[in-house]
């Protein structure tokens, strides 16, 4: 039977261990061009488009306790799109191609613990989506006079982190069922392109007819924007944790590992 000190000893162990892992898993993202155009390069591009297209003429978008300028709306529900893009598409395609060629194979097969190798790999995915928010704070504040108010800039950070972890985890379960890497981008775009449309990140909510916005509603997208929304809404009051909201986007992460941990596969799919 574990007893305490060696289950603490074994949780260091994991963790050290996915530190050392973590500089390997993000010098590759930053070595594939894929990955950094979809992951980097392709939020701000959607962010100068949307801003610049919909921006236009003092438009505004209704959101809790008033109005604010579109341009300033894009930022958070382009900053989802970056999150989903570092930590749900990036690890499906990534992990698919890595269990496909038998990368994953032999990792499993060294003494390292298959908890620190997820660990890694997801702590990679949360400096990313970190690295992107930043990006997109930075390139709104500049451009579009956007700005996060210091009292909710900790409800960001945590919206932030929740939402990568959860959908890490959705991207671990979406691995188990794709068969082989040539699906795993069309199958991610598939899924993502629409809620992107009917979730509040290319098209406000409040201009959608209500039946798309009752079934946005179902996903976790569409809280994570809100979430997101929430800290950067000037009109927010207080701190600006959406907790409904992180607590749906959480509970499908869940959910999620729930999945994968019962399928997924170490083991290309032709073995």
């Amino acid at each position: 039977m574990m007893t305490a000190a060696h289950a603490r000893s074994s949780a260091r162990d994991v963790l050290r261990l996915a530190l050392h892992q973590f500089p390997y898993d993000l010098r590759a993202f930053l070595r594939n061009p894929q990955s950094r155009f979809f992951t980097l390069a392709l939020p701000v591009l959607f962010l100068i488009i949307f801003a610049s297209v919909f921006g236009r003429q003092n438009n505004t978008v209704k959101v809790s306790g008033g109005t604010i300028d579109t341009s300033v709306y894009y930022v958070p529900g382009i900053i989802t799109l970056g999150i989903i893009a570092a930590s749900f598409v990036n690890l499906v395609i990534s992990v698919t191609a890595q269990r496909e060629s038998g990368v994953l194979k032999r990792r499993r097969a060294t003494p390292v613990p298959a908890a620190a190798v997820i660990a890694g790999r997801t702590l990679t995915a949360i400096v990313v989506s970190i690295g992107i928010t930043v990006l997109l704070l930075v390139i709104g504040w500049a451009a579009y006079g956007a700005h996060v108010p210091a009292r909710t800039a900790p409800a960001l950070a945590v919206a932030v982190i929740v939402g990568t972890v959860s959908f890490c985890c959705l991207g671990y379960a979406l691995t188990s069922v794709i068969r082989n890497e040539d699906a795993a981008q069309p199958i991610t775009q598939a899924i993502m392109l629409p809620l992107y449309f009917i979730s509040g990140v290319f098209i406000a909510t409040s201009i959608l007819p209500h039946w798309l916005t009752v079934v946005g509603d179902v996903f976790p997208v569409h809280h994570l924007v809100e979430a997101l929304l929430t800290a950067y809404n000037p009109h927010t009051t207080g701190a600006g944790f959406a907790g409904t909201d992180l607590l749906i986007v959480a509970a499908w992460g869940a959910a999620g590992l729930v999945v994968a941990l019962r399928r997924f596969s170490w083991l290309p799919r032709g073995t």
